[in-house]
C-alpha cells in the first residue's frame, strides 16, 4: 500500500531567510511523495541503485530517518529520469538525465542549496561595455573552438556546500561566482604566458569585500579586486575550505598571476559572445533552476528554463552537433554533474538573451600581451591608457603604408609600420589599415624601468594592433 512520506524543516530566523531568498517560502517546507514501483523497474533493482548511489555520494550520511526520505525523493528523481530518456530514446529530446549527486534532493532543495538570484546581490563596479569583441561585418570566426584542448582551462573544481548548512535541507547558497572568474582568468592567463595555473577560489571568498563570499556575488567584482590586489594567489598556497573565512592577508599579498582589466560582452548578443569566445573563456551566469538542468548528464541541453540569473559558469568553447550550435561551459559541481563537469547548451536561439539568458551578463578579464601562438583571432586592440607614469610619456604615431612591390611578387598585405621613435618593423596588416596611437617612455635609459622592445603579431581581420610590448 502507498504511503505517505512527509519532513518539514526548523523556521529559519529573518536573517537567514534573507540568505536563502532564492526559495524565500522555505521557511516551512512540507514534501509529500507517494512512494510506488519505479515504471519497468522491480523494487529490488531500485533498492541496490539507491544504496550504491548512496556509497558513492552521501558515504557521511547516517540518519536512517532521513535515509528514507532520501530513498522517496531519490526514487521519484529516478522515475523522472527514466521517462525524459526514454523520451530522448525516441528523438524527443537532444540530451539525457542522470542519477548524479542531486538525485536525492527535491528541485526546491537543490535551488536553496546552489542556486542564488543574482539581483537581489549589489554591484559597486563599472559595467565597463565594451565592443572590443563585438561582431562587425567581414569577421570569419572559426566555426568551433575549444579551449580545453589548447590547454587554457584547468581542472573541473566542486565549490561544495559553501555557506550556512542548516539541516536537513542543507541550505548553502554557493561561491559559483569565485569559480567562474578564476577560470575566466586561468584562462586568459594560459594563453597569454602559456602557463595554466589553478588559481585561488578561496583567496576571493575571503577577501573580496564587495562580494558576498559563499552568500554569492559578481564576477566583475571579482575581477576588479584581483585588479586592485595586484594579482591572486594560486590554489596550492590558498586552498578552497567551502566556507567564508577571514581574509589571509599574508597569502592575498602572494601574486602569482595579474590581470589589468575587465570588459562585458554586449549584453543580448549571442554572436558577439562567440568571438569572445574564439579569444578567451568567458564567465556568465544563467537560470538553472530546472529539474532537468539539476539532473543534466549528456548531449546538447534544450530543456526549459527562463532568462533569470541565479548561477554562474564559465564558457570555455562553442561547436555544432547534427546541425544545432551549442556552447561548452564549465561548472563548478564536480566531475560527477553532466559530462565530466560540463555542459553543452544551446546556441544561437531566437531568443537575443540565449538559453537560459547565458547572453545577459558574461564578462572577461582583459591581459596585456595576448598573441597568436593560440588562436588567430586572439589579437585584441591596442590597450589605452598604457600603466605607465605620465611624466615618462610622449605621444607616438604609427602609420601604415604599403610595402614597396617586389618584381613578379605575388599580390601581399604587407606593410611597413613606421614609428615616430625612429624605428620600423615589416608585418602583415590589412590593407584598410591607417593610423592609431599609443604612448611610449621618453628615455630608453639602461636605469629605466620600461623600454619599447618590439611592435609583434600585427594584426587581424579588423584594425587592431598587438599589444606594444614593454619589458626590462
Amino acid at each position: 500500500m502507498a504511503s505517505a512520506v512527509a519532513i518539514s524543516i526548523l523556521l529559519l530566523s529573518s536573517s537567514a531567510l534573507a540568505a536563502v531568498s532564492a526559495v524565500p517560502y522555505l521557511n516551512v517546507l512540507t514534501l509529500s511523495r507517494q512512494s510506488g514501483a519505479v515504471p519497468g523497474r522491480s523494487d529490488e533493482e531500485v533498492r541496490i541503485l539507491y544504496l550504491e548511489w548512496r556509497a558513492k555520494h552521501r558515504h557521511s550520511q547516517k540518519s536512517l530517518d532521513l535515509d528514507e526520505y532520501r530513498f522517496e525523493v531519490f526514487k521519484e528523481n529516478l522515475r523522472f529520469v527514466d521517462e525524459h530518456n526514454t523520451a530522448a530514446n525516441r528523438g524527443e529530446h537532444t540530451f539525457r538525465l542522470g542519477m548524479n549527486q542531486f538525485a536525492d534532493l527535491t528541485n526546491e532543495e537543490y535551488r536553496a542549496r546552489f542556486l542564488r538570484d543574482f539581483s537581489r546581490i549589489r554591484r559597486s563596479t563599472p559595467q565597463n561595455i565594451s565592443s572590443r569583441y563585438r561582431l562587425r561585418e567581414g569577421d570569419d570566426l572559426p566555426d568551433s573552438i575549444d579551449w580545453r584542448q589548447k590547454g587554457a582551462v584547468a581542472v573541473v573544481k566542486n565549490q561544495g556546500n559553501c555557506g550556512m548548512l542548516i539541516m536537513p535541507l542543507m541550505v548553502s547558497i554557493g561561491s559559483c561566482w569565485a569559480f567562474s572568474a578564476i577560470a575566466a582568468v586561468e584562462g586568459i592567463n594560459q594563453i597569454v604566458t602559456g602557463n595554466l595555473i589553478s588559481l585561488s577560489e578561496e583567496e576571493l571568498v575571503d577577501c573580496t569585500i564587495d562580494n558576498h563570499g559563499c552568500s554569492g556575488g559578481w564576477m566583475n567584482v571579482a575581477f576588479q579586486f584581483i585588479i586592485n590586489n595586484g594579482g591572486i594567489n594560486s590554489e596550492e598556497n590558498y586552498p578552497y575550505t567551502g566556507q567564508n573565512g577571514i581574509c589571509n592577508t599574508t597569502k592575498e599579498n602572494a601574486h602569482v598571476v595579474s590581470i589589468d582589466s575587465y570588459q562585458n560582452v554586449p549584453s543580448n548578443d549571442e554572436k558577439s559572445l562567440q568571438k569572445t569566445v574564439a579569444n578567451q573563456p568567458v564567465s556568465v551566469t544563467v537560470d538553472a533552476v530546472g529539474r532537468d538542468f539539476q539532473l543534466y548528464d549528456s548531449g546538447i541541453f534544450t530543456g526549459s528554463c527562463n532568462i533569470s540569473s541565479n548561477h554562474a559558469m564559465t564558457i570555455v568553447g562553442y561547436g555544432t552537433e547534427n546541425g544545432k550550435d551549442y556552447w561548452i561551459v564549465k561548472n563548478s559541481w564536480g566531475v560527477t554533474w553532466g559530462e565530466s563537469g560540463y555542459i553543452r547548451m544551446e546556441r544561437n536561439i531566437a531568443n537575443s538573451t540565449g538559453k537560459c539568458g547565458i547572453a545577459r551578463f558574461a564578462s572577461y578579464p582583459v591581459k596585456i600581451g595576448a598573441s597568436l601562438h593560440n588562436n588567430p583571432a586572439a589579437v585584441p586592440l591596442l590597450p589605452l591608457p598604457l600603466r605607465l607614469p605620465s611624466s615618462s610619456l610622449l605621444p607616438l604615431a604609427i602609420t601604415t603604408a604599403p610595402a614597396p612591390a617586389a618584381p613578379h611578387a605575388a599580390a601581399s598585405t604587407s606593410r611597413t609600420i613606421a614609428a615616430s621613435f625612429g624605428s620600423s618593423v615589416r608585418s602583415r596588416v590589412p590593407p584598410a589599415a591607417t593610423t592609431t596611437s599609443a604612448a611610449v617612455p621618453k628615455t630608453t635609459h639602461k636605469n629605466s624601468p620600461l623600454r619599447v622592445k618590439a611592435l609583434t603579431h600585427c594584426c587581424h581581420s579588423q584594425l587592431g594592433f598587438n599589444w606594444l610590448r614593454w619589458s626590462q
